[in-house]
C-alpha cells in the first residue's frame, strides 16, 4: 500500500493523480475526517504507511484502499490472478526476492510487446525502471492487485520450476518406474533404490520445503494409490502438496531411515531415529518415528532448530512480573518446580529456558528424559531406555550419586519416580519436572492421588506452572475491532463503559492464510506458600486450592490470555479454544 500523495509524473499510464488519496476515501468510505487525522499524525509520528494504519485501525478496508487506488491511478483493479495464465517464460526472468520484496508479478506479454504486471503499490517507480530494463526497454502495463493477491500467485507460479518438490517427486516416479512392480509385490534392495539422486533429491527438497514455511513436523502417510504429506504449522496440519506416487513410498522411507540410522529391512516394527541436519545455516535436530500401518511405514519427523532462541522465556512469552517470580524460584538451592500442560503445550521448552538461565560452570545440572528433545552445551542429559531397565526411577537414583545441583525429570509418571524427586528435594537439590493436568492446583492432587503423603508434597513443592500455547496473529493482515461484550464475559472482563478494541484474524501469504503466524504460551504460575502448604497438608481439594492461591495474586489461564488479547497478540477464539476447562472467571 502508499501513502495518500499523488503519484509521480512518470507512473505508467493513467498517471493523472489529480485527487489525493485520503480524499477519496472520504469521498468513498465511511472513513471521517477525525479518523484520517488521526492516522495521518500516527504516520508522522511513526513513519508507517498512512493506508496501514488505516486499515489496521478497521476504518477502511483493504479492498476500498485498492478502489481508492484504481481512482487515483486510472488503474484497472485484478480481483485474482491464476498461476496457469501467469507467463512462465516472463516469470523466469525476475528472481522471486525481487518479486516478493516489492510485491509485484509480470502476468502476460500483450500483442504491442507491453509487459502486463499486477502491482500493490503502484507508487513505488523504481523496480518498474528495473522491469524495463530487464524486458528490453518495453512498456510497463499495471494493474493493481491486493498484496496477498500477488504474494499468494508469486509462491505458486514458482512453486512450478523444475526444483519444486512436486516435479522432483515426479522425476523420482518416473525414474523408478521400472522397479514399480518389485516395490509392489517382492522384498528388494531398497538401500540401492533409496541412494538414487532424485529420491535424495526429493527428501531434502521436502526438509527444505517445511523448514520455509515454519513446520514443527512432517508427515508421510502411505495410503493404497498415494503418499499423502501434511505439515503441521502453529499446531495445524496442512497438505502443502500433492500427494505422491505411491510407487516410490518405500524408496523415500528408505532413504529416511538411512538418514535416522534405521534398521531398514525392518518393517513389521515401529522404530525411532535421529537426524541432524543443516538448512539455510541453521542446525536442526530431527526426531524420526515410523510405524507399520496397512499400506506401509508412516513416518513422522519432528524438526527441533538447535538454537538458544527458542529457550528464550520472554519470547515464550512470560511478562516482567512473571520473569520476576521465576528468576527468584530457579536461583532456589532446593526444592520441587512442576510445570503442568497437556502434550505439545511447551512444557520441556520452558523448563530448557529455564535450565539455559542458570546454566553455569559452578552448577551440575543433569536431566533424565523420554526423549532427549532439546540439546543444551555444558548440561548432562540422560535418555531413558526402558527395554534395557534404564527406567525415570532407576536412572533418577544414578543421577543422585552424581553430586548434582540441579536435575530435571521429563515427566513423573508413577510413584516411585515421585517419591525419588520429593527426597532429592528435601536433601538440597533443586528438582524441575512436569506433570499432565489442566491447571496448576490439579497437580497437587494429581500427587497425591498417585499415592504421595501430602505432607512431604506440602514441605517439597514450591512452585507450579500451568501453560497452553495460543497461536499468535499475523501482524501483516491481523484486522482491528471493538470486543463484543459476549466476548467480554467470555475472557472475564468486565464490560466497561468505554469500547475495548482488540484483532482477529484474517489471512494473507505470509501466514499461509490462516491469520496466524508463530505460537507463545499463557500461563498461570501458582506459589506454594504457607496457606497453600497447609490446604495441602490437610488434603483440601484442587478447586479451594485454586480459589485461595487467586485470592492471592495468582493470575488464570484466562487471565493471562485476555492480557495478550488486549495487547492485540491473539485473538479472543484462540484463548477461549486454549482454556476451555477454565472455569473461574477472572476479574482483570
Amino acid at each position: 500500500m502508499t501513502e495518500g500523495h499523488p503519484a509521480e509524473p512518470d507512473v505508467p499510464r493513467g498517471a493523472g493523480g489529480a485527487l489525493d488519496l485520503g480524499s477519496i476515501l472520504l469521498e468513498t468510505t465511511s472513513l471521517s475526517e477525525t479518523q484520517l487525522a488521526e492516522a495521518q499524525q500516527r504516520r508522522a509520528e511513526t513513519g508507517q504507511r498512512l493506508t496501514d494504519l488505516l486499515v489496521a485501525a478497521g476504518w477502511v478496508s483493504s479492498d476500498q484502499v485498492m478502489e481508492a487506488l484504481s481512482r487515483q491511478l486510472d488503474l484497472p483493479v485484478r480481483p485474482s490472478i491464476q498461476a496457469n495464465t501467469v507467463n512462465e517464460e516472463l516469470v523466469k526472468r525476475i528472481p522471486i526476492g525481487f518479486c516478493k520484496n516489492h510485491v509485484l508479478l509480470p502476468l502476460q506479454r500483450d500483442a504491442d510487446g507491453a509487459v502486463l504486471v499486477a502491482v500493490a503499490n503502484p507508487h513505488e517507480l523504481s523496480p518498474l525502471d528495473d522491469l524495463r530494463l530487464l524486458f528490453a526497454g518495453a512498456e510497463i502495463r499495471l494493474e493493481l492487485a491486493n498484496q496477498r493477491t500477488i504474494l499468494g500467485a508469486i509462491n505458486e507460479v514458482y512453486d512450478r520450476g523444475p526444483d519444486s518438490t512436486d516435479a522432483l517427486a515426479e522425476d523420482a516416479a518416473e525414474d523408478l518406474d521400472h522397479l514399480a512392480d518389485e516395490i509392489s509385490h517382492e522384498p528388494q534392495d531398497l538401500l540401492e533404490s533409496a541412494d538414487d539422486a532424485p529420491i535424495i533429491k526429493l527428501v531434502n527438497s521436502l526438509l527444505q520445503h517445511a523448514v520455509k514455511d515454519r513446520a514443527s513436523d512432517v508427515h508421510l502417510e502411505p495410503f493404497e494409490n498415494e503418499v499423502r504429506v501434511r505439515f503441521r504449522i502453529d499446531d495445524v496440519l496442512y497438505e502443502p502438496m500433492k500427494p505422491l506416487p505411491r510407487t516410490i513410498q518405500a524408496s523415500i522411507v528408505s532413504r529416511i531411515k538411512i538418514m535416522g540410522g534405521l534398521n531398514i529391512a525392518e518393517k513389521r516394527l515401529p522404530q525411532d531415529g535421529r537426524i541432524r541436519l543443516k538448512i539455510a545455516g541453521r542446525d536442526y535436530d530431527v526426531r524420526l518415528s515410523t510405524v507399520p500401518i496397512e499400506h506401509g511405514e508412516r513416518v513422522v519427523m519432528r524438526l527441533l532448530p538447535r538454537t538458544q532462541e527458542m529457550l528464550n522465556l520472554e519470547r515464550i512469552g512470560f511478562n516482567e512480573k512473571q520473569l520476576g517470580t521465576i528468576e527468584r524460584l530457579i536461583s532456589r538451592p532446593n526444592g520441587i518446580v512442576l510445570v503442568t500442560g497437556p502434550t505439545g503445550s511447551g512444557k520441556t521448552t520452558t523448563l530448557y529456558g529455564a535450565l539455559s538461565r542458570i546454566n553455569s560452570t559452578d552448577k551440575n545440572i543433569i536431566t533424565i528424559e523420554d526423549p532427549v528433545e532439546i540439546q543444551l552445551a555444558g548440561v548432562s542429559q540422560i535418555e531413558v531406555k526402558p527395554s534395557i531397565g534404564l527406567s525415570f526411577a532407576s536412572g533418577l537414583r544414578s543421577v543422585l550419586r552424581q553430586d548434582p545441583n540441579v536435575i530435571l525429570i521429563g515427566e513423573i509418571r508413577d510413584l516411585e519416580t515421585a517419591e525419588i524427586a520429593i527426597q532429592a528435594s528435601l536433601t538440597g537439590h533443586l528438582v524441575f519436572s512436569t506433570l499432565h493436568t489442566n491447571d496448576a492446583a490439579s497437580a497437587i492432587t494429581r500427587l497425591v492421588d498417585m499415592g504421595v503423603e501430602p505432607f512431604l508434597v506440602a514441605s517439597s513443592l514450591v512452585a507450579v506452572l500451568a501453560q497452553r500455547l495460543v497461536r499468535v496473529l499475523c501482524k501483516d493482515c491481523r484486522e482491528a475491532y471493538d470486543l463484543s461484550p459476549e466476548e467480554l464475559n467470555e475472557l472475564g472482563l468486565r464490560e466497561p463503559e468505554r469500547r475495548v478494541p482488540g484483532f482477529k484474524p484474517s489471512g494473507c501469504s505470509a501466514c499461509n492464510y490462516t491469520g496466524y503466524h508463530g505460537r507463545l504460551g499463557i500461563f498461570e504460575l501458582m506459589l506454594v506458600d504457607d496457606a497453600i502448604r497447609g490446604m495441602v497438608s490437610e488434603n483440601i481439594d484442587a478447586k479451594s486450592i485454586k480459589q485461595t492461591a487467586q485470592r492471592e495474586g495468582m493470575q488464570s489461564l484466562r487471565s493471562d490470555g485476555a492480557r495478550k488479547v488486549l495487547q492485540g497478540t491473539t485473538s479472543v477464539a484462540e484463548i477461549i479454544r486454549a482454556t476451555e476447562e477454565e472455569s473461574v472467571v477472572a476479574q482483570v
